[in-house]
């Protein structure tokens, strides 16, 4: 508590844009009740760790985080959260210094789980993790402010019921449930009237996105009310799919320019057998027709793709089918994962494991793919006149500031300065620099 009698919290947040959003959830609850974010220098009454536990690495970061807040900071009270803590809640009760735990089916309800705190600091570790498959409600949220994030994110969706061998997230996030479609259109007209000018779309499981409601109604129809309402110029997909990305979300982004041109899509292997040993739902056949259906309807959209190294039993020739059926198809960019055991899951006990050093390899020869990839697709943008909005202050030593166009292009341009957060459009005159492409601002 500061001089003014006013408590600050802080939030570090790991992992998926799902996670991101619900940080600034957390937030938003917190100052609806009187809390004030910390800044930089300043102390805070609360620390929240919001974790990952979708990789060994992201596990390890959340432990460092939780560990680093309760040394370096032993007069606040720390708080963890997220999917680690929902798969193994002991791991943060045991640390010595945590006031509280708690899972993700209680995660919305943190403010009023700490309501007393300013009054009776934690003496002992609070721990509440409640099953989480048997959470089937999607619950209500405080809807994070605009300027927390420049084209905020809206979580429409959460859980999955897919159980991928590899894939942690079934047990940390429950079973799929989703928004309300008219609830969905409500946040984004808040968000809208609030100066938003694009809103991302975020799940879990997005494809999915109504099949649990009474009436049930699909991802298509819900774009089909947004753009009916026309409250809002622009909005994205997060990753959906393979088999969820419908034909008709292609052609509603080919005709609809509210609907932004870039897809990402999860594809994990270009290998028939490892994708099998995976219980992926498609195989690169199916995935081959997709990418170019989407390139030859939209021949300028952004196609973003997972791909997951070192999956046990992926020996040369399968890295190989994954490496040239990517090279081979018209993708601008890769997220790339090295594969990493997690408790719980099938592949975690699979034989066959492949040498980390290898995954590591891999690993380093997709990215430099996607490098490729993504510095070609630039190029052919070049001379191409898009819709930019910017986010951020300008660069302190070039001016300029950076943009995201409705196809994913990270665009650098001059503009005034109070043009933060502003749609613009945009020559794109090049050239094409690591972190993206340089424009001219069109008036």
């Amino acid at each position: 508590m500061d001089k003014a009698g006013i408590f600050k919290y802080r939030v570090v947040t790991l992992g998926c844009r799902v996670n991101q959003y619900e940080s600034e959830s957390i937030a938003a609850s917190l100052e609806s009740e009187g809390w004030q974010r910390a800044g930089d220098e300043e102390e805070s009454d609360l620390w929240i760790i919001n974790t990952c536990a979708v990789t060994a690495k992201a596990a390890m970061q959340s432990r460092q985080a939780v560990r680093h807040a309760v040394r370096e900071f032993p007069d606040t009270t720390v708080l963890v959260t997220g999917c680690y803590v929902q798969s193994d809640p002991q791991v943060f009760a045991q640390m010595p210094g945590v006031g509280y735990v708690i899972g993700n089916a209680d995660k919305h309800r943190i403010h009023e789980i700490i309501a007393d705190m300013r009054t009776n600091r934690p003496k002992h570790t609070y721990l509440i993790c409640n099953p989480i498959r048997k959470f089937h409600e999607f619950p209500p949220s405080a809807l994070p402010s605009v300027g927390a994030r420049a084209r905020p994110y809206l979580k429409i969706q959460d859980g999955c019921d897919d159980f991928c061998t590899y894939c942690i997230v079934p047990y940390t996030r429950g079973t799929s449930r989703s928004l309300s479609p008219e609830a969905v259109i409500e946040r984004i007209s808040i968000l809208a009237a609030n100066g938003a000018e694009e809103v991302v779309l975020t799940g879990i499981h997005l494809g999915r996105y109504g099949l649990d409601l009474s009436p049930p109604i699909t991802l298509f129809s819900l774009l089909r009310r947004i753009d009916a309402a026309e409250t809002i110029n622009r909005v994205r997909l997060s990753s959906i799919e393979p088999k969820e990305l419908s034909t008709e979300i292609i052609q509603m982004a080919a005709e609809t320019p509210r609907i932004c041109r870039h897809f990402h899509i999860p594809l994990q292997s270009g290998d028939k057998d490892i994708l099998a040993k995976m219980k992926r739902p498609y195989d690169p056949d199916f995935f081959t027709n997709l990418v170019w259906r989407i390139h030859e309807r939209i021949d300028d959209a952004a196609i973003g793709v997972d791909v997951l190294a070192g999956f046990p039993g992926e020996d040369e020739n399968a890295f190989a089918n994954t490496y040239n059926l990517l090279a081979s198809l018209p993708i601008t960019y890769l997220h790339v994962f090295p594969f990493s055991p997690r408790p719980q899951t099938p592949a975690g006990r699979y034989a066959n494991p492949v040498d980390p050093k290898v995954i590591k390899k891999r690993c380093a020869l997709l990215r430099q793919l996607s490098q490729d990839k993504k510095m070609a697709f630039y190029q052919k943008q070049i001379g191409r006149v898009t819709d930019v909005i910017l986010e951020g202050k300008p660069d302190t030593v070039s001016g300029r500031f950076k943009g995201i166009s409705e196809n994913y292009l990270q665009v650098f341009t001059q503009a005034p300065k109070n043009y933060r957060n502003k749609w613009i459009k945009c020559r794109l005159t090049g050239p094409v620099v690591p972190k993206g492409i340089i424009g001219e601002m069109i008036d």
